[in-house]
């Protein structure tokens, strides 16, 4: 199966290509910093193009993300792209496009049969097994220029049904296994907060109630760290004496990066994964052959270079 790196930003729509019915686009949810960015990327794309689009909230149901893809295939559409609900549910989202000759992209959610999708359906994406390593990394570093050799740590998880959270999660564990991890790191206690800012701040808040000591907190995303830091202000701990990690660079988190709170995310370019869907999903339609995966680099984002991603995600 072919794969490619795209640099960031990188995009060619078919502008000539003409689209008779448009494009199908079911997002897993809208109520999430990150994906309106990435929808407002293929948005933005298409009417950049002049194409049509027609985007739908699957509000976290498998079974109504389905629905809207069978809803796309039925009402005539070239292409459909989808952000998986569910990555170890998408089987039958690929069966159905292929069995109606519908070109299918997924985007920023790998699938559970990215290996095996058939040639009109694509995946296109960062590689998860880059995003949390670099923060980590960065997390450890820090944490020995700070003179620690040891710290205790919690990890906050993204859904479980979700491959960026299993493989995010077990980037924590290959720099420690790899010893790439500058200081010894024991793990308090790990648990899901479901990708969200409020269950985020629920869980940290949880532990807190413990009175066990920590010197930093590992989020799968910046929607939770921004959560697990809303906690620990409310708590009164000094932000100075723990080191937080997230990963996508949303603006929310570069502005607590900003206010001396969060300090570390990894950048994840949401318009262009959007915008790099909607290019595939447009070849595809003109019967022209693309890669497969196509994944756009993580970049680490930390005070020293924020300058640098404010006016991006």
């Amino acid at each position: 199966m072919k794969k490619t790196l795209i640099a960031a930003g990188f995009v060619s729509l078919m502008g000539s290509t003409a689209m008779a019915d448009g494009i199908g686009v079911s997002m897993a949810l809208f109520d999430d910093n990150f994906l309106t960015v990435l929808r407002n990327g293929i948005q933005a794309q298409a009417d950049a193009g002049g194409l049509s689009v027609q985007i739908e909230d699957a509000q976290n149901d498998v079974a109504k993300q389905l629905d809207q893809i069978n809803n796309f295939i039925a009402s005539g559409v070239d292409a459909i792209i989808v952000n998986p609900v569910d990555t170890s549910a998408t089987q039958a989202m690929t069966d159905a496009a292929a069995a109606a000759g519908v070109p299918l992209v997924y985007v920023n959610r790998q699938p559970i049969n990215v290996d095996s999708l058939p040639d009109n359906q694509a995946f296109v994406a960062s590689n998860e097994s880059e995003s949390s390593r670099q923060g980590f990394i960065e997390q450890c570093n820090q944490w020995a220029a700070a003179g620690k050799t040891e710290v205790s740590v919690y990890v906050m998880q993204g859904e479980l049904s979700n491959q960026a959270a299993v493989q995010r999660t077990q980037n924590y564990y290959d720099v420690m296994d790899a010893g790439e991890c500058a200081v010894k790191v024991n793990v308090i206690d790990q648990q899901t907060a479901n990708w969200s800012r409020d269950q985020a701040q629920n869980l940290m808040t949880n532990w807190l109630s413990t009175g066990a000591a920590f010197d930093g907190v590992l989020a799968n995303n910046d929607e939770m760290a921004l959560g697990a830091i809303q906690a620990m202000k409310a708590a009164g701990i000094d932000m100075a004496s723990v080191i937080v990690s997230g990963v996508d660079a949303t603006q929310d988190a570069l502005a607590s990066m900003q206010a001396g709170e969060l300090d570390i995310t990894v950048f994840q370019n949401a318009a262009a994964q959007g915008g790099g869907a909607l290019d595939a999903a447009v070849k595809l339609a003109a019967g022209e052959a693309v890669e497969q995966k196509v994944y756009v680099p993580f970049e680490l984002v930390t005070p020293a270079n924020i300058d640098n991603y404010l006016s991006k995600n």
